[in-house]
């Protein structure tokens, strides 16, 4: 049972505890209230902001619709003033831009080219909208009047600054000259930088715009013009310069290649002056072509579009390349005359051309890529009738020195060399300038297919072969001709004369070594016949000789008185040796040997042996009582035998 005190204690305590929670619960329930105010206030105070929100929203979004309308009939307004601005131009073009186009693109291309953009656009308008507006067909004349004025301009620019190119810096571009003022790519500036940039731009509009493509038949005439009276006046430059100087101007040309043309022409001795000018002026003619050519082509590169490059190209070279070709086949042709009238030293100006051209023949072709073949074919054409008639002279020249024929009058007196010598020989050593030029054409016209297969060395052997020939030829002829004379003597130095000069000749050029090829003992066999020639000389002195040769001597016994027969005959003996020696040097003083060397070799010989055979004779008879009167007889001395022999061969003596 719990106490009285304790019970009483305890229940105070949850008295005041229930006191306490009363407080919070009244505190709780205070503040609930307070709350729930507060929530209808804001209810009331957010109801009321929706209404005015709303309100507010109803007002506005009308405006907004209505501004929006504004803006947008604002923008299509602007919209259609711009258009109008716009089309209203195009009508305006014709009477703004008419002005420019009359007086034309000179000194102001940009300014007329912005027109005629102008034009053109307006043009492409009045198409489109108003087909049948009367302003089409003003801005439509007015485009065309614009794009003739372009077109003449183009010519003018084209015809005004397209200058001929001088002879002398042709032969500097020819021979490379470091100094000349060129561009990088070596090509001439045919026009100045402006010029050619106002050219292009024409040439670019008149293609894209004009829909035009005559200013490049105006462009490869006026070229073509320039190109071929440069070339032309290269010629007359070098005809001129030979007439009044004698040397045409020509730099020094480095070597670089054998077909360089040089400075000086070839001389060749028997040609004429003006031949060797022709052939000099036309070999540098074809290297002016090719270099010409070749900056033409550059020019064009920039000026014509890429499809037309080659076709217009082809059609600016033709009157230069057809004048090389003539006057090529002019050559060919005055060759074949030639040949018909025996004149093989004319003939020889085909071979230093044909040699050039073949030389140059791979820079024709690079030149002439992408060109027609007609255009291509022409060079390889003329190269061919060159060689054909080369062949041709080679052929008649062998012969004709074979066939030549033995004319009394035509034989030189003295027995020098013959003129068919020293021609022959002439033709030959100038054909030692050309070897694989002439072995070239001796092999054209061989159809065996060693031809090709061995072209060098076969052209080599053929060039032998044919010098042998010729010289066999001449070798035959002389000994026929050498029959024309009646005096044995005088035949022998005849054929001397000829074969020493071949022979001489032979060894002071290639021509020796181009023989061996083919016949090696050549040299020994005319060794031969030149000593043998001498002998047969010699043999005309026995007759003077054989007076006084022991074997034919009378034999006497010293101191005994010689009998009247005896006498007789050693006056005879002298006489006969004085009369044969008068009139051997007499006639042989009028003989010629033109090579000294053997001319004192063959004096010699002939001095010792009469002199030691009239020695002896001398010193046999000269004290011998033969005759009262011994001055008649014995009328030289020892010595003066050999001075009257010296004095052989020597007409001026």
């Amino acid at each position: 049972m719990i106490p009285p005190q304790e019970a009483s204690a305890r229940r105070r305590e949850i008295e005041d505890k229930l006191k306490k929670e009363e407080e919070t619960l009244s505190f709780i329930r205070d503040s609930l209230e307070k709350s729930d105010q507060l929530t209808k206030n804001m209810v009331s105070i957010l109801s009321s902001f929706e209404s005015r929100l709303m309100k507010l929203e109803n007002s506005i979004i009308p405006v907004h619709k209505q501004t929006e309308n504004l803006q947008r009939l604002q923008e299509n307004v602007e919209k259609t003033l711009s258009c109008l601005d716009h089309v209203i131009s195009y009508y305006h073009v014709a009477s703004d831009t008419e002005k420019v186009i009359r007086e034309g693109p000179t000194g102001r291309l940009e300014e007329y080219l912005g027109s005629m953009a102008k034009i053109q656009k307006a043009v492409e308008y009045f198409q489109d909208n108003s087909p049948d507006s009367p302003e089409l067909n003003k801005v439509k004349l007015l485009f065309e009047r614009g794009k003739e004025s372009l077109e003449s301009e183009f010519r003018s620019l084209m015809t005004r600054h397209s200058k001929v190119v001088s002879p002398v810096l042709i032969l500097d571009l020819i021979s490379g000259d470091d100094e000349l003022e060129v561009q990088e790519e070596g090509t001439l500036e045919h026009l100045p930088e402006s010029v050619l940039q106002d050219v292009v731009r024409i040439s670019r509009w008149l293609v894209e715009y004009g829909r035009n493509q005559d200013f490049m038949n105006v462009y490869y005439q006026i070229r073509s013009s320039q190109l071929d009276r440069s070339i032309k006046g290269l010629k007359e430059h070098f005809r001129k310069s030979s007439s009044s100087s004698g040397v045409p101007y020509s730099p020094a040309i480095p070597n670089k290649r054998k077909d360089t043309p040089t400075k000086k022409p070839i001389k060749r001795p028997g040609r004429d002056d003006m031949l060797d000018v022709e052939t000099d002026a036309y070999i540098h003619c074809v290297s002016a072509f090719v270099k010409l050519a070749q900056s033409e082509y550059q020019l064009l590169m920039d000026i014509i579009p890429e499809h037309h490059q080659k076709r217009t190209f082809d059609s600016l070279i033709q009157d230069a390349l057809d004048g090389l070709m003539l006057e090529g086949e002019n050559i060919v042709s005055a060759a074949r005359k030639a040949i018909i009238r025996h004149d093989f030293s004319t003939v020889l100006t085909v071979f230093p051309i044909l040699r050039h051209l073949k030389q140059t023949k791979p820079e024709f072709d690079q030149v002439l890529q992408g060109t027609a073949a007609s255009t291509k074919n022409k060079l390889p054409g003329l190269i061919t009738s060159m060689e054909t008639i080369g062949a041709k002279a080679l052929e008649d020249f062998a012969d004709n020195i074979k066939n030549d024929p033995d004319k009394e009058y035509n034989m030189p007196k003295d027995g020098t060399v013959h003129e068919l010598t020293s021609n022959a020989i002439l033709f030959l050593q100038q054909l030692l300038d050309f070897q694989e030029t002439a072995g070239a054409m001796l092999a054209s016209q061989e159809t065996s297919s060693s031809a090709t297969s061995y072209s060098s060395e076969f052209s080599k052997r053929l060039l032998s072969t044919y010098i042998c020939k010729v010289l066999g030829n001449l070798q035959l002829n002389l000994l026929s001709k050498s029959k024309v004379y009646e005096d044995p003597a005088l035949s022998a130095i005849f054929l001397h004369n000829n074969y020493n000069y071949i022979l001489k000749s032979l060894e002071k050029s290639e021509l020796i070594q181009l023989v061996a090829v083919t016949q090696k003992t050549a040299e020994r066999s005319y060794r031969e016949h030149i000593e043998q020639q001498i002998q047969t000389y010699q043999r005309s002195w026995l007759k003077v000789t054989d007076y006084i040769a022991e074997k034919n001597l009378p034999v006497f016994q010293p101191g005994v008185k010689l009998r009247d027969k005896e006498r007789q005959m050693i006056k005879e003996r002298f006489k006969g040796f004085n009369d044969g020696l008068e009139e051997l040097c007499k006639i042989q003083k009028a003989w010629a040997i033109p090579d000294t060397e053997q001319r004192d070799k063959i004096r010699q010989a002939q001095k010792n042996i009469v002199k030691e055979t009239y020695g002896a004779f001398l010193h046999r008879y000269g004290s011998v009582p033969f005759t009262k009167n011994p001055e008649k007889y014995i009328k030289y001395r020892v010595e003066q035998v050999g001075d009257m022999i010296d004095r052989l061969f020597d007409t001026s003596a």
